[in-house]
């Protein structure tokens, strides 16, 4: 066997890798008590993240002050990066899936889907965006129309353009764009691991910009931006969720919502995703995605026949229609007049994507091979926005329906963000039984990001392996659960503001890594269609 073979993924012809590399996966790995850790990309990234850890827990209110400061500067100085980097992440990934390149399958002409479509679509959803779809399906269209925090394009709040806009904006910050964030990356993955025989690692998307170097440093700060962009995405999702796990624990059974539980949350949830993680992708992921899809399935159909039912279905569409007129309108940043609205909500979602994705591209590119590279872009971008506009729309049609009829707490405008959804849920039937599903539906969610991010992050602190030693995936599971207590901790009485901070700072460098990414994935595409046009005759 050659040098050039031996780092080819199963299936993956030699005549497919055009790479001249001896580079093999792992080769840089230092071992260590039954560990394989790469080196320094492991040491260095642990470094930092134990580092900030130990640092936010000893001087809390200084960390508040740093990450809050981060967070302003990175707003006023590069609101308008963020909004150009998504948007040419978009027309880029609509152009590839249109154009000939559509037809190349990942892993080769011959390559089959390792997961049915169902369990492929139930862990693409289930990565991407889970807790935050539970946080504010509710509490985001709610938040817009009432002014809490402000209204999209400075909208007269309670009025009937401020409730077409509470849907568009809401849609337009979870619909094509963030997916696409996830679909660029996790198809420059795929692509130059199965179709090129590269590691599975961020830094392998950039071989066709960097050739040989991207085993070094220039490999090697690729790789560390994205492990604490990850992190820090992670993180953010974790904090939200255990917030408004403890709010609802606190509504359903007196218990007090407060920091310690809200630790003990991510404590006890953290204890379960490393045991997700040891039983790994198909005995951990696998299953605990379709029972997400369950639940959620359950819990949507539930709102929409317990809640007003024919508004929630007539809204589909309008919504639908008003988010595709107003996305011009809200993807502006010359000029708002709602400049903190903007910064608050949009920017941050842009951001926390960006971070995001490295962790659910390199999810989504494990679980994607044997899929042509127009039904990856289809499924990662198109179907996620239906389900989106569904879920907001039922959730949020049902609380803008309290609100305007004066029926149970919501009218009184948005008192706790993290209380909207049981507040909602408690004007409906059953609201005991449907809260408690809404929890139990948010923790699992919860395990699922954890493990996942754990295997990912794990994969790329292992030098691109697969299957790096357990204990590895079990400290990044833990360094997650930590980042997230430390930014609740450090945030104090504004730790929602805390969480949104570190997000923000950790995606502003990894915009410059997606915009790199779009220009090496099209060389790398460009050298493999005609092999496949080839193999196809």
């Amino acid at each position: 066997m050659t040098n050039d073979e031996k780092h080819l993924p199963e299936n993956l012809a030699p005549e497919q890798s055009i790479y001249d590399t001896d580079y093999e996966t792992g080769q840089d790995n230092v071992e260590i008590l039954g560990l394989d850790l790469h080196n320094p990309v492991f040491f260095i990234s642990a470094a930092a993240i134990l580092s900030f850890v130990f640092g936010a827990l000893a001087f809390p209110e200084t960390a508040s002050v740093w990450l809050n400061g981060a967070r302003d500067w990175t707003l006023n100085s590069f609101d308008w990066l963020f909004v150009i980097t998504t948007n040419i992440v978009i027309l880029f990934c609509i152009a590839v899936g249109v154009s000939p390149l559509g037809r190349i399958r990942l892993g080769g002409p011959d390559a089959k889907p390792d997961f049915s479509t169902k369990s492929w679509l139930s862990m693409l959803f289930s990565a991407g965006v889970g807790i935050g779809m539970i946080f504010y399906g509710a509490a985001e269209p709610m938040a817009y129309y009432t002014d809490w925090a402000g209204t999209p394009l400075g909208v007269e709040p309670l009025t009937p353009e401020a409730r077409r806009l509470a849907f568009s904006a809401t849609i337009f910050h979870w619909g094509v764009t963030p997916w696409s964030v996830y679909a660029l990356v996790g198809l420059a993955l795929a692509f130059f691991t199965f179709n090129k025989g590269l590691p599975l690692t961020i830094r392998s998307a950039f071989y066709p910009l960097f050739g040989e170097r991207i085993w070094g440093w220039a490999g090697h700060i690729i790789d560390l931006i994205a492990v604490v962009a990850t992190l820090f995405g992670l993180a953010t999702s974790l904090g939200l969720g255990a917030k408004q796990a403890a709010s609802g624990l606190n509504f359903l059974f007196g218990v007090d919502a407060g920091l310690a539980t809200q630790v003990l949350l991510i404590s006890g949830i953290t204890a379960m995703a490393i045991f997700s993680v040891v039983r790994g992708l198909d005995g951990g992921v696998k299953l605990l995605s379709n029972v997400n899809i369950i639940i959620a399935i359950a819990l949507l159909a539930f709102v929409i026949i317990a809640g007003p039912t024919l508004v929630i279905l007539k809204s589909f569409g309008v919504n639908a229609v008003g988010y595709v007129a107003d996305t011009f309108r809200l993807s502006n940043w010359i000029g708002r007049e709602d400049k903190e609205w903007f910064h608050g909500w949009t920017v941050f979602y842009w951001a926390w994507w960006i971070s995001w994705s490295p962790f659910v591209g390199m999810f989504i590119a494990r679980v994607s091979r044997g899929r042509t590279i127009r039904e990856f872009l289809g499924a990662v971008m198109i179907v996620p926005v239906f389900v989106v506009i569904i879920w907001f729309s039922s959730f949020g049609v049902t609380a803008l329906e309290q609100v305007d009829n004066n029926v149970g707490a919501l009218p009184g405008g948005v008192s706790d963000v993290t209380l909207v959804l049981f507040q909602m849920l408690e004007n409906l039937p059953f609201a005991e039984v449907s809260s408690f599903v809404a929890i139990v539906l948010l923790m699992v969610f919860f395990v699922t990001s954890s493990d996942s991010g754990s295997l990912v992050i794990d994969s790329i602190t292992a030098g691109g392996k697969l299957h790096a030693p357990v204990p590895q995936r079990i400290f990044w599971a833990t360094m997650e659960g930590l980042v997230a207590i430390v930014l609740l901790v450090g945030g104090g009485s504004v730790a929602l503001s805390s969480l949104q901070a570190g997000a923000i700072t950790a995606g502003l460098p990894f915009t410059l890594v997606l915009l790199a990414c779009c220009l090496s994935l099209y060389r790398g595409l460009m050298t493999e269609l005609p092999n496949q046009i080839a193999k196809a005759a």
